[in-house]
């Protein structure tokens, strides 16, 4: 059995991530700690727990007792946490905050991304989370970016459900402002393009234009950038996106290629992920939440592609991926407790 501990167990993320594990056939979960919450029930705060355990909030973090800790912080709190406590060397960490998904010298945090870094995350010992923007964006580019197909900027729109916000009551997270509304916010400058261009890049061929991250990077002339446009959306799960990519040159030549090849692009580049899928129908939302599913649809309009790509924003946009990623680097099927079905209706 793998032994766990979580770590910010009463936010959203902790809350997905138990209910996963409580049901993963090769976990036990060891302790879910919460300062604010010790000695609580776990099902008084994660009320779809009730009947389903009965686990209590822990103070205490017995490190030396688990395989594997889950960092279910807030961006900037995972660091700032390691520099104040040790954990053991053979205990894994599994982060879902921003603050080691980029790589840097100074940490040797794996980006768990399956679709591109199975190889690297059946081995490591500290693995990055991605974000669930970054995810679901980079789900819609990755196979263009392999194939050096991404030759002007791409535009991104997409919009994700009120859980992305976290758990803490916001001025635009409360039921009156968000439902019936949406509004846009952080307009191509939200914090997940530093994770995008950084795995963009890694896959583009060398004579490739760069993806810069124009928070980070003064373009170039033949640099691309993501103009990405993030939504509020009034529904509480799930991220729906949409890419435009323009071609050049003409149709069926090497940086222009027709709707079907683009087609068997897709599904050969996702041929071996396990939650990754090309459909060949236009796509809605509810066929992904509540599921560990990312799913792919491409059009083609004169030389511009449309990619639409959506996915649950806490589960393959956090916790189930992050077990995905926790099954990976214990040697399990990758799929292990997170067959999730969608709802019919």
């Amino acid at each position: 059995m793998i032994r766990v501990g979580i770590l910010g167990a009463a936010g959203y993320t902790g809350g997905e991530l138990i209910r996963l594990l409580l049901w993963h056939p090769e976990v036990e979960i060891v302790f879910a700690n919460s300062e604010s919450n010790a000695g609580n029930l776990v099902a008084d705060v994660h009320e779809g727990l009730y009947g389903e355990t009965e686990l209590r909030f822990s103070s205490e973090m017995p490190f030396d007792k688990v395989d594997v800790v889950f960092f279910c912080f807030g961006h900037g709190k995972s660091e700032a946490f390691l520099k104040e406590h040790t954990i053991p060397e053979n205990v894994k960490i599994i982060d879902l905050a921003q603050d080691f998904r980029i790589a840097a010298p100074t940490h040797d945090y794996v980006y768990g991304l399956p679709e591109i870094h199975k190889a690297e995350i059946q081995q490591c010992n500290h693995l990055a989370n991605p974000g669930c923007f970054a995810t679901c964006v980079q789900v819609g580019l990755l196979p263009l970016a392999k194939a050096g197909l991404l030759t002007h900027d791409v535009a991104v729109n997409a919009i994700t459900g009120s859980t992305g916000a976290g758990q803490k009551p916001g001025a635009t997270t409360h039921f009156s402002w968000r439902n019936n509304n949406m509004s846009v916010y952080k307009v191509f400058t939200h914090q997940h393009l530093h994770e995008i261009c950084q795995s963009l890049n890694e896959l583009r061929p060398v004579s490739a234009p760069a993806v810069v991250d124009t928070l980070v990077d003064k373009p170039k002339e033949d640099d691309i950038t993501i103009d990405f446009i993030p939504y509020r959306g009034d529904f509480a799960r799930g991220i729906f996106c949409t890419e435009v990519i323009k071609f050049q040159g003409e149709e069926g030549t090497a940086l222009h290629p027709t709707l079907e090849q683009l087609v068997e692009l897709y599904k050969s580049f996702y041929a071996g992920a396990a939650f990754t899928h090309y459909v060949d129908k236009a796509l809605d939302l509810k066929q992904v939440v509540n599921t560990n599913k990312a799913l792919v649809h491409v059009e083609k309009f004169g030389n511009k592609a449309v990619v639409t790509c959506m996915i649950d924003n806490l589960l393959k946009g956090a916790v189930g991926q992050a077990v995905q990623n926790m099954n990976l680097m214990f040697g399990l099927d990758e799929t292990t407790g997170l067959r999730l079905k969608p709802s019919a209706f």
